[in-house]
């Protein structure tokens, strides 16, 4: 199954997306939310976002999803083509989107693709 990780400048913002996308999309999905700062501060850790990609690495890779500015910077760090990936897409609904589509059994491009679609959704 393809591992997700939520990464963010906030540990809590992180681990609410994450716990909103296990309710909705199940909590079969290895999920890690990769947040804050060794020292429960904002910012990027890439040895937190390191630690949970391994976490979440069944073999059938891995989607990164960044919030925005360094989380992007470290993400591209750890970008592996055809097995460590970064979604583009807005934070909570790339995330749900990710976590349902993995849920279902997508592949790596799949649930890529399912996260990119994510920024089409339209609230009204």
């Amino acid at each position: 199954m393809v591992g997700i990780v939520l990464i963010s400048h906030s540990g809590g913002l992180a681990a609410e997306v994450a716990a909103l996308a296990r309710q909705i999309g199940g909590a079969k999905v290895p999920l890690a939310a990769a947040g804050g700062t060794e020292d429960g501060g904002l910012g990027t850790s890439p040895d937190r976002v390191s630690a949970a990609v391994e976490e979440v690495d069944q073999g059938d890779g891995v989607v990164l999803i960044p919030d925005l500015g360094s989380s992007v910077l470290t993400a591209r760090l750890l970008e592996s083509p055809g097995q460590v990936v970064i979604a583009d897409v807005p934070f909570v609904e790339g995330a749900v989107s990710a976590v349902v589509a993995a849920g279902g059994g997508a592949s790596l491009d799949g649930v890529l693709a399912a996260a990119e679609e994510a920024r089409h959704f339209r609230k009204l």
